[in-house]
């Protein structure tokens, strides 16, 4: 090993380990690797600017802005309230449709502010409804989750692998192009929660949730899941009709265009938060205040890091053992050992440091095998957001964990067979819809 693969591999392990020890903030932890590989020489100024440059991060940024109009003219408030109407009359069901609507929304919009937002409305409506909020409260985080899996922009995990992958010399995604494989993932999953979910929670001792119900909107930082001032998304806005009907025409606009392929969705969701801000619907400061920098600014770190294995050549020793290992079996075989390295990282692992690890060496295993990435790609995206056994394995399992006051045994009772089924139903999608 060269002297930059040596001090390359030394900041990524000691930024995994800060991830794992959870006692600094990600986003710090990503900014000290940063730091470290631009001080070591391994990376120049101009790439630790591209990445922060990055259209991963351009087109997140912009949708937070956009996300956070829609919050501010009260249309989420009022879409919460008919939701709740609806959930009384139609009791235990209604909330469970209640939660497909949530996840419809979590195709294009991040999922941490809406379970902030959500969640105490699905708790007190389970509360209302004499029925436990644990029945419904960890499948809301899943199904938000799953449903992210189904566009390009539904999480940012799948922007920072596209990006990734880009980086690498592959093609864009397009924004509906991984659907085929992520909507069976959110349909089986959702079924499975709906039928199976409520029985495994059935008969767990109720823990004293006086004490634990608002913790969740109270704190800033919640362990590795920065959720930036959920205050942002949790005070009451009223309806505003003409802000709401501009916000979400530039919303839906935003998403057409860049599927139709007219532009970048970095470049058609920049477009669309300027406009907002041009038309008054948000102001420029109300518009900072919803970009959440806690995720771009991790995310941004994380991209220099995977730079930096890029440039010493680290990724591509790592691809070089992860090759010899699956030497001699199928191209499926292959895809399906690195489906679940990437799902077990995740449980341990932010997403974008998953993202980063995993995306080049995806990229080079299609290579040594003669196949197409574009399968393996599609692999890492699922598998870097499936983080169902632990409840910090993702941002919104955290929410729900310290709301409803679940034993981390819970996630692993109902996570650990969701992660086999998505993985399963992920593998044969890919396999027909992203051939080798």
């Amino acid at each position: 090993m060269t002297l930059d693969q040596i001090f390359t591999l030394l900041v990524l392990s000691a930024v995994v380990a800060a991830l794992i020890w959870d006692k600094v903030r990600a986003d710090v932890v990503a900014l000290t690797g940063a730091a470290a590989l631009l001080m070591g020489g391994v990376v120049r100024p101009t790439e630790l600017q591209s990445a922060f440059a990055s259209p991963a991060i351009i087109a997140l940024a912009s949708l937070f802005v956009i996300a956070y109009a829609l919050e501010l003219s009260g249309l989420l408030d009022r879409a919460i309230a008919l939701a709740v109407g609806m959930c009384r009359r139609l009791g235990a069901k209604g909330i469970w449709l209640l939660l497909s609507m949530i996840g419809a929304l979590s195709c294009f919009l991040n999922s941490t502010p809406i379970v902030v937002l959500g969640a105490p409305v699905v708790r007190d409506v389970a509360t209302a409804l004499n029925l436990s909020p644990k029945r419904f409260l960890m499948p809301l985080s899943y199904i938000t989750v799953l449903t992210g899996c189904c566009t390009l922009v539904g999480t940012s995990t799948n922007l920072l692998v596209d990006d990734m992958a880009r980086v690498a010399g592959q093609p864009r995604f397009g924004i509906f192009e991984i659907t085929p494989v992520g909507l069976p993932m959110a349909l089986a999953g959702g079924l499975y929660l709906f039928l199976i979910s409520g029985r495994l929670l059935a008969g767990r001792p109720e823990r004293a949730q006086d004490e634990t119900a608002d913790v969740a909107l109270d704190a800033v930082e919640i362990g590795n899941a920065q959720v930036g001032d959920p205050q942002l998304f949790a005070e009451p806005r009223p309806f505003a009709p003409a802000k709401a009907a501009i916000a979400l025409a530039t919303f839906a606009g935003a998403i057409a265009l860049a599927a139709l392929h007219v532009a970048p969705i970095a470049a058609t969701a920049f477009a669309g938060a300027v406009l907002l801000i041009l038309l008054r619907v948000i102001t420029a400061d109300e518009a900072y205040s919803g970009l959440r920098p806690q995720i771009l600014i991790l995310i941004a770190g994380m991209v220099v890091i995977g730079i930096a294995m890029e440039e010493s050549g680290l990724a591509a020793e790592a691809s070089k053992l992860l090759i010899a290992s699956v030497d001699g079996l199928s191209p499926l075989a292959a895809l399906a050992i690195l489906y679940l390295i990437t799902m077990v990282l995740t449980e341990l692992l932010s997403n974008a440091t998953v993202a980063v690890l995993v995306t080049p060496i995806a990229v080079a295993l299609a290579e040594s095998l003669g196949v197409s990435p574009r399968p393996f790609l599609v692999g890492v995206m699922m598998a870097a957001s499936a983080a169902f056994a632990t409840p910090f394995g993702y941002q919104t399992n955290v929410i729900v964990y310290q709301m409803a006051g679940y034993r981390y045994m819970d996630f692993v009772r109902v996570g650990l067979p969701l992660n086999i089924l998505t993985a399963m139903i992920a593998l044969l999608a890919i396999r027909i819809f992203f051939p080798f």
